[in-house]
């Protein structure tokens, strides 16, 4: 998995819109130098590979004159990487470097000459002053994720000696320096190749970006890019759309993102940034598909409450309710009128929502006789958390401001239902939305990715999540 944590979301995309992005992610040069770690295991892995064919030849060698050889069984014992480097070229792409790398292998080898003499032994082979550079090219696939290629790759070994073991081997050690060479070229024809393969192996990997991330059966959310990335000498910063959609119907919300920047950080290998934007359209998303509402009886608030739903409590207050309506339970239906609205601010999350509660008696035979509407405008502050690979939130209740907007028992103070409806919102409302917000929502990932050491702070206009990265 070369280079997977920041690779992954670095990919060279052409802009296609001309947008600012609901989210932005940054790569900073801890979460690089993760990604060289897991390059060269990689790369260590892969020159471990190395297959050297069996090869023979002939040599004149004085006194005995010309010596038939062959070699066969090469394997490799040993590989190091000492020296290693994955630079950003601004503006480009990405550099990586190996320098004083080695390998040791192994072998048997036959000799004949005099044409009766045979003889044969094992050889050890020591590869050194191996050096690879390589040039990755990122750019978009047909689906719109990340594709990495190798774009040049240069590898040259410094030395390559061989030492015979066992029969005449004092003999065969005087003519090695023709074989040297014969297997210096043999090994650093192999290099480049598995070089490459190290950089397209990540093409699986990528494809596991979930561009298009369901949520649940009403949602999805977006992470396409919307521009290239911007390569900078210690970092990648990627811009990606961030948008909640209704599943199967892609329709914009009647605002956009507005632009922000992310801070100057780099103690985490990666920092997302969450705009207000992506929540928002999660809110029009929701209000979309009409699950902003919520029919409330009186078997869901808690036996221990004073206050029951009913006609008895609510004619005290109204008097018309229980002239009218004596005995009867009663069902209050809280709807969202509008789409909420949620700002950040500096450690501060706050939805503002617009909704109406419908009060109804329930009839005997269940037909439901509505008593009156109000109209509430509700401030909740939200707390965000990250949990596992995604992003969830909590909200209690600030404030309520309660107008009548129709009665069908007769004027009343509506001051006077507050304090029951503030119970109503504080014990079934509140807690079903954060059964629902305690779901969270997908973060841009890939393969099995885990997020540790997260932190999330509130900014102006976005929140701030930084973390580091560990691939299983």
């Amino acid at each position: 998995m070369f280079l997977c944590c920041w690779l992954v979301l670095g990919a060279l995309i052409p802009a296609t819109l001309s947008i600012n992005p609901g989210v932005k992610v940054r790569l900073t040069e801890k979460g690089i130098e993760y990604g060289r770690q897991l390059g060269m295991a990689d790369m260590q892995q892969k020159l471990n590979s190395i297959q050297v064919p069996d090869f023979s030849g002939e040599q004149r060698v004085s006194p005995i004159g010309k010596v038939q050889y062959n070699l066969s069984n090469i394997r490799v014992l040993k590989v190091g990487i000492p020296k290693s480097s994955v630079d950003l070229v601004p503006g480009t792409g990405v550099r990586m470097s190996i320098g004083d790398a080695f390998i040791s292998l192994n072998g048997n080898w036959r000799v004949k000459y005099l044409r009766i003499i045979k003889d044969s032994g094992s050889f050890d082979l020591n590869v050194n002053g191996l050096s690879i550079a390589t040039t990755i090219s990122i750019k978009s696939d047909e689906t719109g994720r990340p594709a990495v290629s190798s774009d040049s790759c240069s590898a040259a070994v410094g030395s390559a000696k061989v030492k015979f073991h066992g029969g005449a081997s004092w003999l065969y050690n005087l003519f090695t320096r023709f074989i040297d060479k014969a297997l210096r070229n043999a090994i650093q024809k192999q290099i480049c190749p598995r070089a490459t393969t190290v950089v397209s192996d990540l093409n699986p990997q990528l494809k596991t970006l979930n561009v298009l991330a369901k949520v649940d059966k009403y949602a999805e959310i977006e992470y396409s890019m919307v521009s290239s990335p911007t390569v900078l000498k210690s970092s990648i910063d990627l811009s990606l759309k961030g948008e909640f959609y209704n599943i199967g119907k892609h329709q914009e919300p009647p605002f956009s993102p507005a632009a922000f920047n992310l801070p100057p950080q780099n103690n985490n290998m990666l920092y997302i940034g969450m705009s207000a934007f992506t929540v928002n359209s999660a809110a029009f998303v929701y209000n979309n598909a009409g699950v902003l509402s919520l029919s409330i009886t009186d078997d869901m608030i808690p036996k221990s409450f004073p206050i029951r739903l009913d006609t008895k409590t609510f004619g005290v207050i109204i008097p018309e309710i229980a002239k009218q309506f004596p005995g009867l339970m009663m069902k209050l239906l809280v709807k969202m009128e509008k789409t909420p609205t949620l700002t950040f601010e500096p450690n501060n999350a706050t939805v503002q929502a617009t909704t109406t509660v419908t009060a109804f008696a329930i009839q005997p035979n269940s037909i439901l006789s509505p008593l009156f509407v109000l109209n509430l405008e509700v401030s909740v502050s939200a707390r965000m958390f990250v949990s596992e690979m995604k992003l969830a939130a909590a909200v209690t209740l600030n404030k309520m401001d309660l107008t009548l907007d129709k009665s069908n028992v007769g004027d009343f103070q509506v001051s006077a239902l507050n304090s029951i409806l503030q119970g109503v919102f504080q014990l079934v409302v509140i807690p079903t939305v954060n059964v629902q917000l305690a779901k969270g929502y997908p973060l841009p990932t890939i393969g099995k990715m885990k997020l540790m050491n997260t932190q999330l702070d509130v900014l102006k206009d976005y929140i701030l999540i930084g973390t580091d990265v560990q691939f299983s």
